[in-house]
């Protein structure tokens, strides 16, 4: 029993030691429980440290793959330039390796040129020298240059003096006489007038005789200075005798049916002249229609043809192109009109009829001429008068009659207007050249057979017998006022006088050109004719002005 029970004790005490033991078993499992959650936790939190280690670390590996991709491409663009150094380097090598040679070269030359330096030094010294002695001979050059061009305005103001006192020896007013040749336009067609018919004569020996026969007996005994020119007439007596009449006329010039247009303009061109030298010059043609008025004004159509106005405008441009050379400049400027039946028509209006009503303005302080509403055109050239001259024609008023199947029914007017001023001497200067082309001078009786049916082919041939008329009486008073000097001139009396007043008083050099036909039909009508241009010849003006401004 006691055995049972020491073992019950012992049992006891072993169940209380494993009681004792299973609650230290309890604690020490609940610690560890507790160490355990503990560790979970630290667990946890050390996985959790993990993760975020994790990711860290997978982000540095993605920045470094980044920066290992970008260090890859830095090191392939470097590799990449030092490829492309070294081919640099290499060229820079080959281009150094030239310059070398070039520079081996250049020094070579380099010697060269230096023995060069030292030869052209020495001609640059010797050029030196010539420049100094040039200079001084140019400086002597300049002052005689200087000396010279005052000499040559010296000259120049000499040569317009003496050329004026030429002008003036020969008279202020002149009167030129041209007789024109036989054309083949006054020979008779067949079955129209006499004809000499011989088989013995060849048709250019029957052409000429029948020349001599159209012509009148005109002749001209001054073979020398050719001033004169003599007519024979023929005509009846009372008694029924053949009675001949010599009449001998005398000129500042005559001009032979031979003449050329030239020979009549070398006459003329001194008067160009005086025009840029200042002064008004009025050239006008006188004669009876068919005479040749218009042919010597205007001319024809080729170089030897042209007339007095395309020569002299020729002659002025030429004559001011030269003075530039001495310091002159000149501006021209052109109008074109006839009267017609004592009115004023401009020939260079843009329309067909000119319908204005221009006056005629005279300036005392001037002697200068303008009429209103006229077209004043520019010129630059010869060119432009000549076409200017070619559209005036094409207008001006034109009329049948017995003397002429073209006959120009009214006087025409070309006026040149040149203004001119020298910066060098301070001096300036306005001439004015007055170009007349003349209406027929024939009678009524001869350029209507005596009557006409055509009232105002009546009323123009009147008209330009007033006006011829009243020139006629402008010239002998103002002879007369030369020898009395009280005497009134009748300028007003027609248009015509009243535009020429300042080129008929004594302010201009005057020319008239007599045209005269060779033809026997129109002996009479010549004679009238020269009996009046010797009437102008004997005509003594004042004498001319220098138009200043």
């Amino acid at each position: 029993m006691e055995e049972e029970r020491a073992k019950r004790i012992e049992l006891q005490e072993e169940q209380r030691a494993l009681s004792l033991q299973l609650v230290a078993s309890q604690e020490q499992e609940l610690n560890r429980r507790a160490e355990l959650n503990i560790v979970s936790d630290e667990m946890e939190n050390l996985r959790k440290k993990h993760a975020r280690e994790m990711a860290d670390l997978e982000f540095d590996l993605q920045k470094k793959d980044r920066l290992l991709r970008e260090a890859s491409e830095d090191l392939r663009a470097c590799r990449s330039d030092l490829e492309r150094e070294r081919e640099t380097v290499s060229s820079l090598k080959s281009a150094l390796n030239a310059q070398s040679n070039e520079r081996l070269t250049l020094t070579a030359e380099y010697r060269s040129f230096q023995t060069q330096f030292s030869a052209l030094q020495n001609q640059y010294d010797e050029l030196l020298r010539t420049h100094a002695d040039l200079k001084l001979d140019l400086e002597v050059e300049r002052r005689e240059k200087a000396q010279m061009k005052e000499e040559a305005m010296e000259n120049e103001a000499t040569r317009r003096k003496l050329h004026n006192m030429v002008q003036e020896l020969k008279g202020n007013i002149r009167v030129f006489c041209r007789v024109r040749p036989v054309l083949p336009s006054d020979i008779p067609q067949p079955n129209c007038g006499p004809r000499i018919n011989s088989p013995e004569l060849s048709s250019n020996e029957e052409l000429a005789l029948i020349r001599e026969e159209l012509k009148a007996d005109i002749n001209f005994p001054d073979r020398r200075d050719h001033r004169e020119i003599t007519i024979w007439s023929s005509s009846e007596s009372a008694t029924g005798q053949e009675r001949k009449e010599n009449y001998q006329f005398t000129f500042d010039k005559v001009f032979e049916p031979e003449c050329t247009q030239a020979e009549v303009f070398e006459e003329i061109s001194m008067l160009a002249q005086s025009c840029v030298d200042g002064y008004n010059v009025c050239i006008f043609a006188y004669g009876q229609t068919g005479s040749g008025k218009s042919f010597t004004m205007e001319g024809g159509a080729t170089d030897a043809t042209k007339g007095m106005i395309p020569r002299a405008v020729d002659q002025v441009f030429r004559v001011a192109e030269d003075l530039r050379s001495k310091g002159w400049e000149y501006q021209m400027e052109g109008q074109f009109l006839e009267i017609y039946n004592e009115t004023i028509n401009d020939l260079l209006g843009k329309h067909e009829f000119d319908k204005k009503k221009h006056e005629i303005k005279h300036d005392p302080k001037t002697s200068s001429t303008r009429v209103t509403d006229l077209t004043v055109i520019p010129l630059s050239s010869p060119t432009q008068v000549r076409v200017l001259l070619s559209s005036a024609q094409s207008r001006r008023s034109v009329a049948a009659t017995l003397m002429n199947e073209r006959s120009s029914r009214s006087h025409s007017v070309f006026t040149l207007r040149i203004t001119g001023s020298n910066a060098g001497t301070g001096e300036s200067c306005e001439g004015c050249l007055n170009l007349v082309d003349l209406a027929g001078s024939e009678r009524i009786n001869v350029s209507f057979g005596g009557g006409s049916n055509d009232k105002d082919r009546l009323k123009e041939t009147q008209s330009i017998n007033r006006s011829l008329s009243a020139l006629g009486d402008v010239i002998a008073a103002l002879g007369e006022k030369s020898e009395r000097g009280d005497k009134h001139i009748p300028y007003r009396n027609s248009k015509l006088t009243y535009l020429l007043q300042n080129s008929l008083s004594g302010n201009s050099k005057t020319l008239m050109v007599l045209n005269l036909s060779p033809l026997a039909s129109h002996l009479n009508e010549s004679l009238t004719s020269l009996r009046f241009a010797t009437k102008v010849n004997n005509t003594t003006l004042g004498t001319a002005k220098k138009q200043s401004r």
